[in-house]
C-alpha cells in the first residue's frame, strides 16, 4: 500500500545510486530524493559521533559513579554523616566547621573556621591568616562562599545546611555525638584528609606524655579523686567521665568522685546530657574530691562576666568551704580548654595535671 508517495518494501534492500531507488527482491521499490539521502547520511554520522563520545566517557581515565559520589584520579570517595563525597586529594583552600584544633594538630592551616572568638588560649598564636566564618549562632554561608574553598570539613553538629555547603565545595561532616569522642573524631578527620600517619604521630606523642605522667604520679594517681566543675552564669555543672576533660583525666589514670563517674549513656539516661549535669546548692557535696579543677567561661564578654560573678558567689557560700578540696587548698582554676575538643587542648589539660598534681622531685 502506498504511503506518502512511496511504495513500502519488505526485505533485502539495495540501492541503485544512478536512479537513487531502493530495490527489493520481491520487486517492490521506492525512490529516495537526493535531499533525503543527504540528511540520512548526516544523521548517521551524528549518531556515530555520539557513540564515540559516550564510549570515550566510559574509558578507565574518566570519572565513575560510586553510590552517588563521583570518583576520579583527583579525589577519593568518603562516606560520612551526610552521605558520600569525593574529597580532593590535595585540597589547598580548606574551611573547617568544628575541628580547628584537629586541623592545627595535623599541621594544616585552614583559610577559614567558625567560632574563632570562642577558641581558648591554647590556640593563641596559631590563628593568624584564618578568616572567621562564624555568623550569629551558625556559620555564615556568605563568608564561606567569599573564601572560595576547595574543600569543607567539620562535625555533623554544624548548624548549617549540608546541601548548601556541598554546592560551594565538596563537603564532609563527621559524626560527633559528644566531646568524649574527640579521639575518634580526630582520627576520622585525619583519614578524610589523607593524614592518618600524621594523626598517629600526634596521638603517639600524647600517649607518651600520659605514660610519663603516670610514671611520675605512681600509686597516687589511682587513689586521687579529681572533681571537674564548670560555673555558668546561673548554675553550677559537674563534668563527667565521658566529657572531653573527663577522658583526659581517665587516660592519666586518675579517679573520679562517685557522683561524677558516670558514662555518657548513664548520664544521658539520668540527665538528658552525655557529659555534664547541673547540681543544686544542696548537692554541692557532689562537687567535692581530693582536688577540684574549676572554670567559668562564656563565649561573649557579658556571659563571661556573669559566669565570673556566679563563681564568686559560689566561693563565698559557706557550704563551699566545707568541701575537702577547698579545705586542703587544692582548688585549681583552669582555662576554657578543659572543654576543648582536640589534641592541642588535651595536651594543655595534661600540662595542668603535671603542674598541679605531680609532686616536685
Amino acid at each position: 500500500m502506498p504511503m506518502h508517495g512511496y511504495r513500502m518494501a519488505r526485505q533485502f534492500p539495495w540501492v541503485n545510486l544512478r536512479t537513487k531507488k531502493w530495490r527489493f527482491r520481491d520487486g517492490y521499490s521506492f525512490r529516495v530524493g537526493s535531499r533525503t539521502l543527504r540528511e540520512s547520511l548526516i544523521l548517521g554520522l551524528l549518531v556515530c559521533l555520539v557513540v564515540v563520545i559516550l564510549g570515550s566517557a566510559c574509558t578507565p581515565h574518566a570519572s565513575t559513579q560510586i553510590n552517588g559520589a563521583i570518583a576520579s584520579a583527583d579525589c577519593r570517595v568518603i562516606r560520612h554523616a551526610k552521605g558520600e563525597t569525593c574529597v580532593p586529594n590535595n585540597p589547598q583552600r580548606i574551611v573547617v566547621l568544628g575541628g580547628l584544633d584537629d586541623a592545627l594538630s595535623l599541621g594544616l592551616k585552614p583559610i577559614g573556621s567558625d567560632g574563632l572568638n570562642a577558641e581558648g588560649i591554647h590556640l593563641s598564636g596559631m590563628l593568624g591568616g584564618i578568616e572567621d566564618v562564624g555568623g550569629s549562632g551558625a556559620p555564615s554561608i556568605e563568608k564561606i562562599l567569599a573564601l572560595q574553598p576547595d574543600f569543607i570539613i567539620g562535625g555533623d553538629y554544624a548548624a548549617v545546611d549540608y546541601g548548601t555547603l556541598s554546592k560551594i565545595a565538596p563537603t564532609v561532616l563527621i559524626t560527633f555525638e559528644h566531646s568524649g569522642q574527640w579521639k575518634e573524631f580526630f582520627m576520622r578527620f585525619a583519614e578524610v584528609l589523607g593524614q592518618t600517619a600524621a594523626a598517629e604521630r600526634v596521638m603517639g606523642s600524647y600517649n607518651a606524655r600520659i605514660e610519663e605522667f603516670q610514671a611520675q604520679m605512681g600509686d597516687r594517681a589511682a587513689n586521687m579523686e579529681v572533681s571537674i566543675v564548670r560555673v555558668y552564669p546561673t548554675h553550677v555543672n559537674l563534668y563527667l567521665k565521658d566529657s572531653f576533660c573527663g577522658t583526659v583525666v581517665a587516660d592519666a589514670g586518675l579517679s573520679r568522685p562517685p557522683a561524677q563517674n558516670l558514662t555518657a549513656s548513664e548520664a544521658s539516661a539520668l540527665f538528658g546530657n552525655n557529659i555534664q549535669y547541673t547540681i543544686s546548692r544542696e548537692k554541692l557535696s557532689d562537687a567535692d574530691g581530693d582536688v577540684i579543677f574549676l572554670w567559668s567561661y562564656g563565649h561573649q564578654l557579658e556571659i563571661a562576666q556573669q559566669a565570673k560573678a556566679e563563681k564568686a558567689k559560689l566561693m563565698a557560700d559557706p557550704l563551699w568551704s566545707t568541701l575537702t578540696a577547698v579545705q586542703k587548698g587544692q582548688v585549681y582554676e583552669v582555662p576554657s580548654y578543659w572543654i576543648g575538643d582536640g589534641p592541642i587542648a588535651a595536651n594543655a589539660i595534661l600540662d595542668d595535671l603535671f603542674t598541679y598534681l605531680v609532686e616536685p622531685s
